[in-house]
């Protein structure tokens, strides 16, 4: 009787404490988490962003400046963002267009045999600079054109020994233009190359392997 008492004329009752743990749980409950799925829910910073995009592209292979950048702009990073990322990256030399158009420069040459014009328009398409093109496209001079040009017709005209020449020629000067090579160039060196009739030695790079 006397603790119900206590409890009416206002002396400290458990329900009263437990009233009070409540309200101040709730008031802590409208405060931002700072762990657990919600805290996880905040949007990224741009800068973080950017950074993982140029780095995951950078992982699988070269890019240039300009692929980079577009790829950040579809993710709606802000320019300024941007081009302070890239700028660090240049910095520490993860990205350098010089050394990336020679790359391509090389490999392309190598791997593909493409002539300097072809050359040329993928740099371009893959955003270089010109001038930093150019200084890439200097190493390539006509007489590598020409020989690079006479590998592939060799390799290219020995499975089709047999076929109707006109038919060969056709289809050996049209694998020469989509590479990039003039078609006076592309003309004269299949007509050459048709006229050893299987002429090229196990020597030339495009026959191996």
């Amino acid at each position: 009787m006397e603790a119900q008492d206590r409890d009416q004329s206002g002396g400290p009752s458990r329900r009263g404490t437990r009233g009070r743990r409540f309200s101040g749980a709730g008031d802590r409950g409208s405060e931002p988490p700072i762990t657990g799925a919600a805290a996880q829910d905040r949007e990224p910073d741009p800068e973080s962003v950017a950074r993982s995009i140029a780095l995951r592209m950078l992982t699988g292979a070269p890019r240039s400046r300009a692929q980079l950048e577009e790829a950040m702009a579809k993710k709606d990073v802000p320019e300024d963002v941007s081009v302070r990322v890239l700028d660090r990256f240049e910095e520490v030399g993860l990205v350098n267009d010089v050394e990336y158009a020679e790359m391509l420069v090389r490999t392309r040459r190598s791997e593909r045999g493409l002539a300097k014009r072809a050359l040329a328009a993928e740099l371009h398409a893959k955003g270089v600079d010109r001038d930093v093109a150019e200084r890439a496209l200097s190493v390539v001079q006509p007489e590598d054109e020409e020989k690079t040009a006479r590998e592939l017709l060799r390799h290219k005209a020995r499975p089709s020994v047999g076929l109707e020449r006109d038919k060969r020629r056709r289809r050996l000067v049209g694998m020469l233009a989509r590479k990039g090579y003039s078609p006076s160039l592309a003309l004269r060196l299949v007509d050459e190359v048709l006229g050893e009739e299987g002429g090229g030695t196990d020597e030339d790079p495009y026959l191996r392997g």
